[in-house]
């Protein structure tokens, strides 16, 4: 694939908005780095870090004036390949829609590797085992520009999984940040992408920032915040069906479904009926679900078949990183640690998966 330099994004901006998109890149909201739409290379969240441990999010000043230098926001690309909330049906009085709303035209600017792999995965689920033509339109209508990332964050296991630190595949650019002096490679995925390319002052890129983008993903990679051992655990892991260790992080677990909010990969919906106050307006409607909530396993009626937290914590784990391999050929996880960071009690998947299959509480961890 070619390889340009750029020596700023605010064209690549530009380019894309003439071409159609809205963008939406990373910026400071509600003191987090999270998605949104932008209007200049201006909003993106320069010399911003962060810090990232079991339940604990904090920004940081770099100073550095580096476009990207944080880890994985609370916020994926799941929110737009697979919207929050949307309707499938409508009565207005005896008149039955079904909307075919357009996919609107996004660039999602500064994906990481494992954001890429999460979106892998849903295709696998969306456009193969469970085929979703809303889904595909959505899927079809996003440009998408990942970003290799340099500063891994202190729950991130990419490594582990193989999901990164570089991008390989499923963008139209991808982009990586060096400094002295500041300057972004660029490199081409798609046919899409050349175009956008080629409407932006851009030089080749020299044998020197081919060296120095290769070492940011080669120091990225050596600085993982967690590391799981994934040998075997098709396995390993469904056999430990009856261990202590799950009544023991069940009694930490608050059900509270943060985990499964913000995974990239977790696809869960129920659906919804409701009527407008007038009542000449109903609507089905399908929003985000979690495995976590008791009503996710009530059947006609039935008490849950999943009525505890042991049992919702086990089968969210087990089918996450082993039995998604059965159903779907792929591990559930990508490694963005995000479940870890965003848990209120700090539960660490490293660490449980570590405990489950014999091994010395936390010698998963790299603190």
């Amino acid at each position: 694939m070619d390889i340009v330099v750029i020596g700023s994004l605010e064209p690549l901006v530009v380019a894309l908005q003439t071409a159609g998109y809205t963008v939406v890149g990373p910026t400071v909201k509600d003191v987090a780095v999270r998605m949104a739409e932008i209007s200049s290379a201006a909003d993106l969240p320069a010399d911003v870090g962060d810090t990232q441990r079991p339940g604990n999010y904090r920004l940081t000043e770099r100073g550095d004036g580096m476009v990207f230098g944080f880890a994985a926001s609370p916020d994926s690309a799941k929110r737009f390949t697979q919207p929050p909330r949307q309707t499938l049906a409508r009565m207005r009085g005896r008149t039955f829609e079904e909307p075919r709303e357009e996919a609107p035209r996004v660039a999602l600017l500064g994906l990481r590797a494992c954001d890429l792999a999460a979106i892998a995965v849903q295709d696998r689920v969306f456009l193969g085992r469970h085929p979703d033509p809303a889904y595909r339109r959505r899927r079809e209508a996003l440009f998408l520009i990942a970003v290799n990332c340099a500063v891994p964050g202190g729950t991130c296991f990419c490594v582990s999984m193989g999901t990164g630190p570089k991008a390989t595949t499923g963008f139209d650019l991808a982009l990586t940040e060096l400094a002295a002096p500041h300057r972004f490679t660029v490199e081409i995925g798609s046919d899409r992408g050349a175009q956008i390319a080629a409407a932006i002052p851009h030089r080749p890129a020299t044998p020197d920032d081919l060296a120095a983008a290769e070492e940011v993903s080669r120091v990225a990679a050596t600085r993982m915040g967690r590391r799981v051992d994934t040998e075997d655990i098709q396995r390993w892991l469904p056999a430990a069906h009856d261990s202590p260790r799950w009544a023991d992080v069940a009694s930490r677990c608050l059900s509270c479904t943060n985990c499964t909010m913000v995974c990239p990969t977790c696809f869960c919906s129920t659906v919804e009926d409701g009527t407008g106050l007038t009542g000449d307006v109903a609507e089905r409607t399908e929003r985000w679900d979690s495995c976590f909530s008791l009503a996710f396993t009530e059947l006609s009626g039935q008490p849950p078949v999943r009525s505890s937290a042991l049992a919702r914590y086990r089968q969210w784990l087990t089918h996450k990183f082993a039995t998604w391999y059965d159903q779907f050929g792929t591990s559930g996880c990508v490694g963005c640690g995000r479940c870890i960071t965003w848990c209120p009690t700090g539960i660490d998947v490293t660490e449980e998966l570590a405990a489950l299959r014999g091994g010395t509480e936390g010698t998963s961890c790299i603190r």
